[in-house]
């Protein structure tokens, strides 16, 4: 290794620097610290400069190192994508699972779930959670779902899964969780029940149990006895059931699912509920159906009403009810083209009704008379005491026959004529025999009682 030595002046020390003069070099910056003990302005020293090669291998062998460090713990082990899974689904729910999510070295951000390509929700204890249940969705309806991994190393989706979800009639989406049930030929035939629908039980509450199946809420069968004399804790299950809102039903539930073959409402069947008879489930007849009462005249049709009768006076209807009093027409109206049931036919009430009908068109046709035509009004008519006979405010003569009703119409009454009115010519109109308006004087009101 060749050494070369250079002379340098020093000219001024200051702050830890140093001013050096040389032949080759006007003016450098040195270091203090490195001039031999005791320089100081003016002393000259000389400096020599080399290169130290073994000192440079070490360094990089101990940088390289570091790399291939560094690429083992975080190039070679990543965080794997999740692998979603379909575990089991339902007419409004689905439920989804996957492996433990795997971060190597990287740290966890968020686990969230995309339903049609938007986020939904993210998981909760993404670290510890390995399922995922989704309710609320709609019947038969198809829907995709994916999770997303983001970490510090990166994003990692997961695999796309595409799902419909079921009808009413699809009964292995059906999960069952068995409780205590008193009587074991009904568990058995339960089983057995779901066994055909391609449905599934177990004896414990799992993310995809959609049904809790007993007869008491004790933990076995024999409980509901006991409970009489002294109390009995719920079991375990049934409890779990009522935290994570999962109905509560007998095992007649199972038994009309797969009577209906579809999927049935459980409201008649819920836990403490009686369950209705075979006989009552069976849909009822329509109203175009049912029983109702014949004609005598046609015992072979059916009709939603009673037979109809038609009225044998003019202008006159029954009431549509039976044993009901008729009522007349006004003469206005246009006559009735529907009639109803009467009464049994009785010559007095016939009578009756024939007489007040005519009394009652008569005393309408000379309303009409009078006042159709003109004429003036004498001040001193009064009208004839009223009959203490009551009439009805139809007209209707009362249904009494030994009461002999006299109505006084106003054909009976004498008017005396109207007094002659002279008239005169209106003051400045015309001649004295031209015609001119009537004076008629003040308005008077006359009371007609």
């Amino acid at each position: 290794m060749s050494q070369e030595s250079f002379t340098f002046t020093v000219g001024k020390l200051d702050a830890g620097m140093a001013i050096l003069l040389g032949e080759r070099a006007h003016l450098i910056e040195f270091p203090s610290i490195l001039l031999p003990p005791g320089a100081t302005t003016g002393s000259i020293v000389n400096i020599a400069v080399h290169q130290n090669h073994s000192e440079e291998r070490r360094r990089d062998a101990e940088f390289w190192a570091l790399q291939d460090e560094i690429l083992q713990e975080f190039g070679v082990h990543s965080p794997a994508p999740p692998k979603l899974q379909l575990r089991n689904v339902t007419q409004t729910s689905i439920t989804l699972e996957w492996p433990a999510i795997e971060l190597a070295t990287a740290k966890l951000r968020s686990l969230d779930i995309y339903r049609n390509g938007q986020r939904l929700a993210p998981i909760p204890s993404p670290l510890t959670n390995t399922s995922s249940k989704l309710s609320g969705l709609e019947l038969n309806t198809e829907y995709t779902f994916q999770l997303i991994l983001r970490t510090t190393a990166g994003t990692f989706p997961s695999n796309l899964i595409r799902v419909r979800t079921h009808t009413m009639s699809d009964t292995f989406g059906i999960s069952v969780c068995f409780g205590a049930v008193h009587d074991p030929v009904m568990l058995e035939n339960a089983k057995m029940a779901l066994r055909e629908m391609k449905a599934k039980w177990s004896d414990t509450i799992q993310i995809d149990t959609t049904h809790f199946v007993c007869t008491t809420p004790a933990a076995t069968p024999s409980g509901a006895a006991a409970s009489r004399s002294s109390p009995v804790a719920p079991g375990v299950e049934y409890q779990r059931a009522l935290q994570l809102s999962i109905p509560v039903v007998q095992p007649h539930w199972i038994f009309a699912c797969h009577t209906e073959r579809k999927l049935v409402s459980i409201a008649a069947y819920n836990l403490g509920a009686t369950p209705p008879t075979p006989s009552a489930a069976v849909r009822p007849q329509s109203m175009s159906q049912a029983s109702l009462p014949r004609s005598p005249t046609s015992p072979n049709v059916r009709q939603s009403m009673p037979p109809l009768a038609r009225s044998t006076t003019p202008g006159q209807t029954t009431s549509s009810f039976v044993n009901q009093p008729a009522s007349s027409s006004s003469p206005t109206s246009p006559p009735a083209t529907t009639a109803t049931v009467t009464a049994p036919d009785d010559p007095s009430v016939e009578d009756a009704q024939t007489e007040s009908a005519s009394a009652s068109a008569e005393r309408m046709a000379v309303m009409e008379k009078r006042m159709s035509r003109t004429g003036t009004m004498n001040r001193e008519f009064k009208f004839p005491p009223t009959s203490p006979t009551p009439v009805s405010p139809t007209g209707d003569a009362p249904n009494l026959p030994s009461i002999q009703a006299r109505v006084v119409t106003p054909s009976n009454i004498e008017v005396p004529p109207p007094p002659p009115v002279e008239k005169e010519a209106k003051d400045g109109g015309g001649e004295a025999g031209d015609p001119g308006e009537e004076d008629v004087g003040d308005t008077v009101d006359i009371p007609l009682n």
